[in-house]
């Protein structure tokens, strides 16, 4: 679940027109019984970012019917933390919405603090993003400047799709059903003689996939680059088509291209860090095909150097000699290697190089080892930052200053879901610290610099990455290190938001058991009322739970 910048409004399917919707613990819509109990707390969920005036017209209307129907709160999702770089035409929007809540009794609840989508604290400094270490990665000097060099070159085997027997291709391990589903083309093509066709996935296989699979030998802590050519034809979901880098049943790099329902050739590109692997599985393909026809194309990987290249005290570049006695100087060596396009979710840029001075002691020609941290991107631009900077907490206590300011807010959720990366950099490994605890001190900061500014403000989090029947636990995306045991290093004042649908009972049961209270994130992006219904079924009979 995510709260994507998307509002979809359950309200109009939850209650007709004068009905009276009081949100009581066993029902509705139904008439309520006199001597029900009604959640204190009854929320709607708006995602808005307040760069256009439309954006107060959309929150006024979903105001004014979440009052009609005695909804109570909202929770707005703007980028309000990073309040400090707006325009004053978004303030001014902003102050309009904190109007027309007072004006119509509904509580404006900001939503802040994300550190798994950490777009917020990128907009202050990109280079906040979690850390992925490279390892001695080999750089070889021309003239002025070094450049990676592949230690060995990885390869995909007849990634041009050019040797085949029928419908097989020669290299690769895995089809879904060769002739069937995956087919060799050798009409339409974007180089040499021969493509690869997916369709008719839909129809002939339950999951809708149409995927192609290649072994693939790497180094480990090595930074790779995967390039493709795609041609899509009335495909749908768009979604469906992607390529994942797994090892040991470990998803290294989900990734979401979202390529259009119909284009010619377009060229995407993929990054992944290696991790401790020597070895890792390329797909390619369709997962949850429906219909349309995908074709593929020099299907390429390469080892790219400094891309995305992250700099700050936690994320330290150390250039070395090949035997790993001299130490190279930045400034005095080589000069300042910064990343002027630093973009995790744009792997498609160029590497910059690293550039000698003219006092240096490198010699033309001459190998180097060097280690480095780039950031990651998940899925389509989801990019975490790192819990253990300082400048983190100096970025967030001023945002809260400012919002504190604005709105003088009550209440407030923090946006700690889904932490995918985190853990490796240097900043971490000093703290000598477990992934549990590193999570539980960011959100205690989050809470005392939220209470500096309200010492009476009541927080709310989300309760993945404190839930051990949800994200709390170990081999999680990208994170080097467990979130096993998160729940014991965070204020016991906290409200958490459970939102697993599915785990609904455990995931109450369990906080309720050790004296949080809850309230239920019932999931706004959909067109029934089983989800919130479900979850009303489970609150009543949760002690301690305070609404939905």
């Amino acid at each position: 679940m995510r709260k994507a910048f998307v509002l979809i409004l359950l309200l109009a399917l939850l209650f007709a027109p004068g009905r009276r919707a009081a949100w009581a613990e066993n029902r509705i819509g139904a008439p309520a019984n006199a001597g029900q109990k009604v959640f204190p707390y009854r929320w709607v969920y708006v995602s808005r970012g307040l760069g256009k005036d439309s954006d107060v017209e959309d929150i006024r209307q979903i105001v004014r019917t979440a009052a009609k129907h005695e909804l109570n709160g909202m929770v707005l999702a703007a980028g309000l933390d990073r309040i400090s770089l707006w325009s004053a035409d978004s303030l001014r929007r902003l102050m309009e919405v904190k109007a027309l809540c007072e004006e119509n009794r509904v509580e404006l609840i900001p939503t802040i603090f994300s550190t798994g989508y950490g777009g917020a604290v990128l907009a202050h400094n990109k280079n906040l993003a979690a850390g992925i270490p490279v390892n001695d990665a080999l750089f070889v000097v021309r003239g002025r400047e070094a450049r990676l060099v592949p230690d060995p070159p990885a390869q995909v085997v007849n990634g041009g799709f050019e040797e085949f027997r029928g419908n097989r291709l020669k290299g690769f391990g895995f089809h879904d059903k060769p002739g069937e589903i995956t087919f060799v083309d050798t009409k339409t093509v974007k180089e040499g003689k021969a493509s690869l066709r997916l369709e008719h996935f839909g129809e002939l296989d339950p999951h809708g996939h149409a995927r192609i699979m290649q072994e693939l030998k790497v180094r480990p802590r090595r930074f790779y680059r995967i390039w493709c050519w795609v041609k899509t034809e009335g495909l749908s979901p768009t979604s469906a088509f992607g390529i994942q880098i797994l090892a040991d049943g470990h998803t290294l790099a989900p990734y979401d291209p979202r390529v259009p329902a119909t284009t010619d050739w377009r060229r995407i590109a993929m990054a992944f860090n290696s991790l401790h692997h020597d070895r890792v599985r390329l797909y390619a393909g369709l997962w949850k095909g429906k219909e349309g026809r995908v074709w593929l194309d020099d299907l390429r990987i390469e080892e790219v150097g400094l891309m995305n290249v992250l700099r700050r005290p936690g994320t330290p570049i150390t250039v070395r000699s090949e035997d790993g006695r001299t130490v190279y100087r930045e400034g005095f060596d080589y000069e300042l290697i910064v990343d002027p396009g630093l973009n995790p979710s744009r792997p498609h840029r160029e590497a910059v190089p690293i550039r000698l001075t003219p006092s240096s002691r490198i010699r033309n020609g001459q190998q180097l080892k060097v280690s480095f941290y780039h950031g990651m991107c998940v899925n389509r631009w989801q990019v975490s930052i790192c819990m253990s900077e300082p400048e983190l907490y100096e970025i967030w206590r001023e945002e809260a200053r400012l919002i504190h300011r604005h709105l003088q807010p009550k209440k407030y959720l923090l946006s700690m879901d889904e932490v995918r990366a985190g853990g490796s950099c240097a900043a971490c490994k000093a703290r000598k610290m477990t992934m549990a605890k590193i999570l539980g001190d960011c959100i205690t900061k989050q809470v005392a610099i939220l209470r500096g500014a309200n010492p009476r403000a009541e927080v709310f989090v989300w309760s993945d990455m404190l839930d051990p029947n949800h994200n709390a636990h170990g081999d999680y995306y990208l994170v080097e290190g467990d979130f096993t045991g998160s729940w014991k290093y965070v204020p016991k004042d906290l409200v958490i938001v459970c939102w697993y649908h599915r785990k609904r009972e455990a995931s109450l049961k369990f906080f309720s058991d050790l004296g949080f209270r809850t309230l239920a994130g019932a999931y706004y992006d959909g067109n029934t009322l089983e989800n919130p219904r479900g979850w009303l079924a489970s609150l009543r009979k949760t002690p301690g739970a305070c609404g939905i």
